[in-house]
């Protein structure tokens, strides 16, 4: 019993709806293009000196699968080139990146340096709340996970693990004290009174201009006499302990306020919200419109559509691998074909992945430093001329 194989027929027509996604069909382009790309692809098959084993269908198949393969490359190189750029965007459905340029910027970067910020206290993604601890006369020690002392903005003292950034515990600006007679300025006030015959009209001066140098050495001479003279207001900070320096007397102040984050919100690493680009995955980049592709773009799509069709059709006749006919057999090429058309198929991939590549923006930043670099070479040969006044 003979067995009947659908051929090519010859030319044919394309209308919406005949390749299998529908993904370009409503281009006018497209559909002027996918039968003249068949008819192509099948005479560079053999037709119609030998029959190919294969209708319209699948050659508009094959056609759409290389413009979507093409895309998909383009998209992949974008996505992969840009993706710093694009982090926290949006991926809302009426985003669609293919086509558009992407303009360089900090977004990423600053995202990615949040963290470093959060630990320098310079800003970062991870709240600082503020926290106090109720001091006692003469108690050194404070323990920071007891309820009764200390207070926090955000938890629980001894339920959820802090850590302190910063402790507002320092000694009084020394301008505060700049006209504290214990600390000798308004003895030498009217020592200068004195130096300029002022002192017999001290009720009537009041005050005296003095230049700012001489403030900044005063302020340097109060703070130099604290720090030689008093115990440095400090504290040590060991596990859940604080110790201050020097030992609270309940009367110079009765608080110590401090910064603190919650060990959990650094360890989230769930911060972004929802909507926006996090990775490959959702980057908004949609299939690329067939009629802004170039000619050098739509050779290659004929070329690998081509390398489909030979693999289609070496499947095809991998199946019917013989044909019967009058006093003998025919023997056809399926296993040959389909293993021209992978190496085909892996060329044109490789080969446009090393275009995509020569065009990255680094490439290009590099190719015009190289050309910056030749100019400067060549015009450093053209003589100079001298002029003689």
């Amino acid at each position: 019993m003979a067995t009947d194989i659908i051929v090519w027929p010859g030319s044919s027509s394309f209308f919406p709806g005949d390749t299998p996604f529908e993904l370009y069909d409503n281009d006018l382009q497209f559909q002027y293009d996918a039968p003249r790309v068949a008819e192509w692809t099948a005479k560079r098959l053999g037709y119609p000196i030998t029959d190919i084993e294969l209708q319209d269908c699948n050659f508009f198949a094959c056609f759409e699968e290389a413009v979507s393969e093409y895309g998909a490359q383009l998209n992949t190189f974008n996505i992969r080139d840009n993706m710093l750029n694009l982090y926290g965007s949006s991926t809302g459905s009426s985003t669609n990146l293919s086509g558009r340029t992407v303009s360089p910027n900090f977004g990423g970067l600053i995202e990615l340096a949040k963290e470093y910020g959060t630990e320098a206290g310079s800003g970062g993604n991870v709240t600082y709340y503020t926290g106090s601890i109720t001091i006692s006369s003469s108690q050194q020690m404070y323990d920071l996970t007891d309820t009764g002392s200390v207070t926090f903005e955000q938890g629980t003292p001894g339920v959820d693990d802090i850590e302190i950034k910063r402790v507002f515990h320092a000694a009084p600006p020394a301008i505060v004290r700049y006209f504290d007679p214990y600390a000798g300025s308004g003895l030498g006030t009217q020592q200068m009174l004195d130096g300029f015959g002022w002192g017999g009209l001290s009720t009537s001066v009041s005050f005296m201009m003095m230049p700012v140098y001489f403030d900044a050495l005063r302020v340097q001479a109060i703070e130099f006499n604290d720090q030689i003279r008093k115990s440095a207001f400090t504290f040590e900070l060991i596990n859940n302990r604080i110790r201050f320096f020097p030992i609270p007397n309940g009367t110079n102040f009765r608080k110590v306020y401090f910064q603190y984050i919650l060990k959990a919100d650094r360890a989230n690493a769930l911060k972004g919200t929802t909507g926006t680009v996090s990775d490959f995955s959702n980057v908004p980049y949609e299939s690329i419109t067939y009629k802004t592709i170039n000619a050098v773009g739509k050779q290659w799509i004929r070329r690998y559509t081509l390398a489909l069709a030979k693999e289609m059709l070496g499947y095809v006749r991998s199946k019917y691998s013989s044909l019967p006919i009058p006093n003998a057999e025919i023997t056809l090429n399926g296993d040959q074909l389909v293993s021209a058309a992978e190496a085909e198929k892996q060329a044109l991939i490789e080969e446009l992945k090393e275009i995509l590549d020569s065009m990255s923006r680094q490439a290009q930043l590099e190719r015009k430093q190289a050309e910056a670099e030749s100019m400067q070479q060549q015009l450093a040969k053209i003589p100079t001329k001298i002029y003689i006044g």
